[in-house]
């Protein structure tokens, strides 16, 4: 169990958060008094009586807190990183919002479950813009369409209900579908575009800002059609054989001096860091320039025999757990990906939950911070150690923190990473990446566990930068970063 006394504390921040952020990232004006109100710690979802129309009043409520926590998380990190006069002195109340946000996940998919067995609904899981969401359809008679969860046994019954059943066989409770499906359908697909098309609209104005700026200015004056924006053509191209547009990425990129650094990969149970949990923590250390350290231990056994450890060293594995309900629930896709079991891994069954276990937040965040860290698609780990672990947003935004990214190097300058119909942007997932580097022989594919991931990860970045100096490319180009590189936050005065 966590130490409950941080929820009180992040609670005292709201009057910081009320007066610099009074609204979301909806654009509705935040009832912090209703945000105050909230039991964070002990849950924020609701349990019905097994009854259809209790189930489905559970279930529109439990939606309606969701999108209401869900879009005050969303606007915290814009609120936080652009708070320069550094009022709001603490990231804890987002991370509590998310670790409530994550039970009342929980509740709403246990309930999902419960109507299945009971013959409320059907449930599919499908892609919807930007979100893959929870579709009800009314009950046929049949299981539903896409099966891919374990089965909760809410019956009442000893025993439980096999992964391979429907709900609906197996529950010995049976109502008819007597309830109205339209208002409890999940809206987060369209919440998640409507937001984004107002992102759209607002950087389109500002780029348009800036157009009509740069033609009034007094180069302007002197030069038809106005003077040459930052970031244009001629800014474009690389010298790796293909031209890549400049991308927000290409911050993440390594200067010609990193040297040490912590390559990690984290497996989690969804893509959602205030829906989902961290299961999986790999990491270990690699220099890029210098001698491995003298004294480290020489091998290490990888789940994969066919790794070598090389220059690695100091690695680790870590495992965490998931609460009651959500091992309950299985989840057969992340099962199917990293051979990882969530119904084995029940805090019942004695394992840690990450986002309850303070000590194993701390070890993580000065590892974090004694060098640059490298992920694949950082942007992923960072969202998740943002909601996750104590004291990483306060360093990061203070600038302690370094994050190096191989998914522009791929980008960027691997010759291999080409346009195709199949990838617009040339393929640099970390399979392909570690494979055209070296990193991971073709007869194999990426693990999908942090310490394997991180290994090749980091193999296939020292090989791609020995290859990019002798060529005097990449940050050895004429476009080329000195110093360590990577995106970090300066401080603000």
């Amino acid at each position: 169990m966590t130490d409950r006394a941080w929820f009180d504390a992040a609670k005292g921040d709201i009057p910081q958060w009320a007066a610099s952020m009074p609204k979301d990232a909806d654009g509705t004006t935040i009832d912090w008094d209703w945000v105050r109100s909230l039991d964070l710690a002990h849950g924020v979802g609701t349990i019905p009586e097994s009854t259809p129309q209790s189930i489905h009043d559970a279930l529109k409520a439990d939606y309606a807190t969701r999108e209401r926590l869900e879009s005050i998380i969303a606007q915290c990190n814009s609120a936080f990183m652009t708070d320069f006069d550094r009022f709001i002195g603490s990231y804890r109340l987002p991370r509590a919002l998310a670790y409530a946000n994550r039970r009342l996940n929980d509740n709403i998919n246990t309930l999902l479950h419960l109507g299945e067995q009971q013959h409320l609904w059907a449930v599919s899981r499908e892609r919807r813009g930007r979100a893959t969401i929870a579709v009800l359809k009314p009950y046929s008679g049949s299981g539903p369409s896409n099966d891919d969860q374990g089965m909760l046994d809410l019956s009442g019954e000893a025993g439980g209900t096999s992964a391979g059943n429907t709900a609906a066989e197996n529950s010995d409770v049976k109502f008819p579908t007597t309830v109205a499906l339209d208002d409890v359908q999940d809206r987060t697909a369209a919440i998640l575009d409507a937001r984004a098309e107002r992102r759209k609209a607002q950087r389109f104005q500002k780029r348009a800002g800036d157009a009509a700026m740069a033609r009034a200015n007094l180069s302007g004056a002197t030069s038809p059609g106005g003077a040459a924006l930052p970031g244009g053509a001629a800014a474009s191209g690389n010298d790796t054989g293909h031209h890549p547009k400049p991308d927000w990425r290409d911050a993440y990129l390594p200067g010609r001096d990193v040297d040490a650094v912590m390559g990690i990969d984290i497996e989690t149970t969804g893509i959602d860091p205030a829906r989902d949990y961290i299961i999986d923590v790999g990491f270990e250390f690699m220099n890029m320039a210098s001698p491995r350290p003298a004294g480290e231990p020489e091998t290490y056994a990888y789940e994969q025999g066919y790794y070598a450890a090389g220059d690695a060293y100091g690695q680790s594995r870590l495992a965490f757990g998931v609460p009651p309900e959500n091992a309950a629930l299985g989840n057969a896709l992340i099962a199917k990906l990293t051979g990882i079991d969530v119904r084995g891994r029940s805090s019942e069954a004695g394992y840690r939950l990450f986002d309850e276990w303070p000590q194993a937040q701390a070890g993580l965040l000065a590892r974090l911070t004694q060098q640059p860290y490298v992920a694949h698609n950082a942007t992923f780990e960072h969202s998740w150690f943002m909601l996750n672990v104590a004291g990483y947003a306060e360093s990061y935004r203070a600038g302690r923190i370094t994050i190096i990214d191989t998914l522009p190097m791929s980008r960027q300058w691997d010759p291999g990473a080409v346009p195709t119909n199949e990838h617009p942007y040339g393929d640099n997932t970390l399979d392909a990446y570690a494979k055209r580097q070296g990193a991971l022989d073709s007869a194999h594919n990426e693990r999908h566990l942090g310490l394997e991931d991180s290994h090749i990860m980091l193999v296939a970045m020292k090989h791609h930068l020995a290859a990019l100096k002798a060529q005097g490319k990449g940050p050895w180009g004429s476009t080329g970063r000195a110093g360590v590189g990577g995106k970090s936050c300066g401080r603000k005065r």
